[in-house]
């Protein structure tokens, strides 16, 4: 079976290692074809696919946008993309700006609970100072001991209601949606089961992305427990989109490590189905 892992991020935005280290960590994994889908930002690619053309991984290009849709953020990973294609480029370039204005907002918030410095010290933590996030103020709050680990850091302070969580309005589903088409990409929802959305909810977001063009969703993810993949796969199949592998790596120890996830249910119909970008692997495979 091929490896496929089709989320994974670098320091261009909140993962650790710099694009052709996360290639090369991808590779002593077993992955055969990695995309690179970095938050809203396409700085990598060019890195990541120099490091995979030289030890033959199959690179795909990717991104993760963030999405404002009924009052929740959601995020659509854009596959395939076309990283120079202008309107892509220049919808990624409006949400950036606004990043910023989040962080420092953010910083504002927590020090108002008595956690000063914050901004500064998610800056330091993000080799990308355009891209300063939650991850990174998460980094930044279990080095400076206020949270034991990650998880804890984001329940105390960066999840709604708690100090450091700001409202922000991201891009619209349609807006998401229609860059990764316009830039020749497939749109892909990225781990459904993090979002706080009841059934119907959920089943109103499939729809809508449905019908926008959307064409996948990822079913086994790193922040998916194994009790829910039949259940994102039944959604796959009752809304006629094909299924997603990928771990969402940011950085080792984090999380699922690149590569490091099951395979789709049988019954699902894979996302990268008859993609030619995969025949040189299919090609090398026993038969």
């Amino acid at each position: 079976m091929l490896n496929i892992d089709l989320h994974c991020h670098s320091d261009v935005s909140d993962g650790v290692l710099p694009p052709a280290e996360a290639v090369a960590r991808a590779a002593a994994n077993g992955v055969h074809v990695l995309a690179l889908t970095d938050h809203d930002d396409v700085a990598g690619i060019a890195a990541a696919r120099h490091a995979a053309d030289a030890i033959g991984l199959t690179l795909i290009p990717g991104v993760e946008i963030s999405v404002s849709w009924e009052g929740h953020t959601v995020h659509i990973v854009g596959l395939r993309i076309d990283p120079a294609h202008s309107v892509l480029s220049e919808g990624l370039h409006e949400i950036r700006l606004g990043r910023i204005e989040r962080a420092r907002r953010m910083g504002a918030d927590l020090a108002r609970a008595g956690i000063g410095g914050a901004y500064e010290g998610a800056c330091a933590c993000a080799a990308n100072k355009q891209m300063v996030g939650r991850t990174h103020f998460a980094r930044w709050l279990v080095a400076q001991g206020h949270a034991p680990d990650m998880r804890n850091a984001f329940r105390r302070f960066l999840t709604r209601g708690n100090p450091g969580y700001v409202e922000h309005e991201w891009t619209t589903l349609e807006n998401a949606v229609g860059w990764i088409r316009a830039s020749g990409g497939v749109a892909v929802i990225a781990h459904p089961g993090r979002y706080a959305l009841d059934a119907r909810a959920l089943h109103r977001l499939l729809d809508a992305f449905r019908a926008l063009g959307g064409e996948g969703i990822e079913v086994i993810t790193g922040s998916h427990h194994p009790s829910e993949y039949g259940k994102f796969a039944d959604l796959a199949r009752a809304f006629g989109l094909k299924a997603s592998r990928g771990a969402d790596f940011h950085a080792p120890g984090e999380g699922v490590d690149i590569g490091r996830l099951p395979a789709l249910p049988h019954y699902c119909q894979a996302l990268w189905q008859g993609w030619p970008e995969l025949q040189p692997h299919l090609s090398l495979s026993p038969s």
